[in-house]
């Protein structure tokens, strides 16, 4: 081994029934480095965490720590080694405290009868948060923090572990601005610290804000390392996705047609105030601002999630009201939500069984289930989106995150939706399947459908949309055309004043 590297992993391997899921991956770390670990999903990142947290043992390869090469057999045996993962989707215990979630399977014990020192826990508990820079309350209930303040209550139980080596799985996806530069701060005090961290993530801005270098993973291979500095964005894309990207946003062509929808003066007591915009058949009207603008709730009060205060909407130049989410759906209306896995699948169902839910009742005869055609629906909807898996049978939960969001597209079009409202559609899914998903918004255009954007990703805003309305403090603060767009001005409209 390298006396550079405080770890080394050579020639990983591991094979699943019918799956190469690594082959002969390489990956090293250095002492207090920030390694930026990328690739599209299902190039194996997540299976290579797994194998060095202990969940999976590797068929091939061997890991190198500190000089001696060592055997993870399980996350207990990572945690005295020093290696500790904080995931995309928290693993946090929402009913206990949070000093209890801190030392969760360490806990500091009486010796003879085994009784937890609650006095000790929690002062040291105070303790690793305030050196994280944090106030929160040892004796406050997860369930009542935010997503950024459970990602600090992770990393103070890393660090009561005394780890060395910390692996951030898409640590922002979930967080706003102002809380991804909270959190890059902390990161970087743990580097100086000289904590090694590996962060995996589809935001180049997470890696060009925090890495040194960045490690490419594809279709389970090692493609090659590179100091962040010495790599374009472009020539990165290409090795993640083996081609060049050329037009990463595609160009639309389709013509803008009738009005499909329109709000007026719409409000809901407490969330947003007097919105109005219309949207068109064949356009991309994107409704952004910064988080906590009232976009998301203003789409929901579209759909009949919650219920509106006042004001009025008209599809096809119909006033309607929407009273329920099944409601908006007879008018042609689909949401897209934004946490797809919490609100818009049934993961552990088919690909098949997703597609086909909303409009379940084309399958039913006679009150049966009518396989056959609710199966061939599925492989017209697998085949046009290009859903890649290897039957509608496949469980969804089996899917990549991108392949996940084309099923949830597949079952608004398969409910006949006209009027397609996307909230958040890239929200952590890989740069390949970000490029799927805007061609196939814009073949939707294309065929005439009415697409409303809502979205935090600046070049997304200002590359997909016709038309833009920027939203700050429950009201919407500006409209900018496609031609007039900017990301310095769409941002500037949405900062408060």
């Amino acid at each position: 081994m390298s006396e550079e590297y405080l770890l080394e992993m050579k020639n990983i391997t591991k094979v699943f029934p019918g799956v190469k899921a690594l082959d002969n991956t390489h990956f090293n770390l250095k002492k207090g480095e920030i390694h930026a670990l990328m690739g599209e999903n299902g190039a194996g990142k997540s299976t290579f965490i797994k194998v060095l947290t202990g969940v999976h043992q590797p068929d091939g390869g061997e890991i190198i720590l500190e000089g001696k090469k060592i055997t993870v057999t399980d996350p207990l045996v990572a945690a005295r080694y020093g290696i500790a993962a904080i995931y995309q989707h928290l693993a946090a215990y929402p009913d206990l405290t949070v000093a209890e979630n801190i030392f969760m399977g360490h806990e500091k014990l009486t010796s003879g009868i085994k009784w937890i020192k609650w006095g000790e826990t929690n002062k040291e508990a105070k303790r690793l948060l305030e050196s994280l820079g944090s106030d929160i309350s040892p004796v406050e209930n997860m369930g009542a923090l935010s997503v950024a303040q459970q990602q600090l209550v992770e990393i103070a139980k890393a660090l009561s572990q005394n780890m060395k080596i910390l692996i951030m799985d898409e640590p922002t996806a979930a967080l706003s601005r102002r809380e991804s530069e909270d959190l890059y701060e902390i990161v970087r005090k743990l580097r100086d610290r000289g904590v090694s961290i590996i962060l995996i993530s589809h935001r180049f801005e997470d890696m060009n804000k925090l890495a040194s270098r960045v490690t490419v993973f594809r279709d389970a291979k090692y493609i090659g390392t590179w100091n962040v500095g010495e790599i374009s964005e472009s020539e990165l894309v290409k090795q993640m996705v083996g081609r060049s990207i050329d037009q990463f946003f595609p160009t639309k062509t389709a013509p803008i047609g009738r009005e499909v929808l329109r709000v007026e003066k719409i409000s809901r007591t407490g969330y947003f105030k007097d919105v109005s915009f219309t949207l068109h058949a064949g356009e991309i009207l994107c409704l952004t601002g910064l988080v906590g603008a009232g976009r998301t709730e203003v789409v929901e009060a579209i759909c009949g999630v919650t219920a509106l205060t006042s004001g009025d909407i008209y599809i096809d130049g119909q006033k309607v009201q929407i009273n329920s989410p099944y409601n908006a759906q007879e008018l042609g209306l689909g949401l897209l939500p934004e946490d797809r896995q919490k609100d818009g699948l049934f993961l552990p169902w088919s690909i098949r069984s997703n597609i086909s839910l909303p409009s379940l009742k084309r399958f039913v005869k006679k009150g049966l289930l009518d396989e056959a055609a609710e199966r061939e629906e599925g492989i017209k909807y697998k085949d046009k989106l290009k859903i890649r898996a290897q039957s509608t049978d496949d469980i969804l939960s089996s899917l990549s995150g991108g392949n996940q969001q084309k099923v949830v597209v597949s079952k608004l079009l398969a409910s006949d939706s006209q009027i397609l409202i996307l909230d958040e559609p890239t929200k952590g899914i890989d740069v390949g399947s970000k490029a799927q998903i805007y061609e196939i918004m814009c073949d939707l255009t294309a065929q005439g459908y009415g697409i409303l954007l809502i979205s935090s990703e600046l070049p997304e805003v200002v590359n997909m949309a016709d038309r833009i309305v920027i939203m700050r403090g429950g009201r919407v603060s500006a409209e900018i055309r496609h031609e007039d767009a900017t990301q310095e001005n769409v941002l500037a409209a949405g900062l408060p004043n």
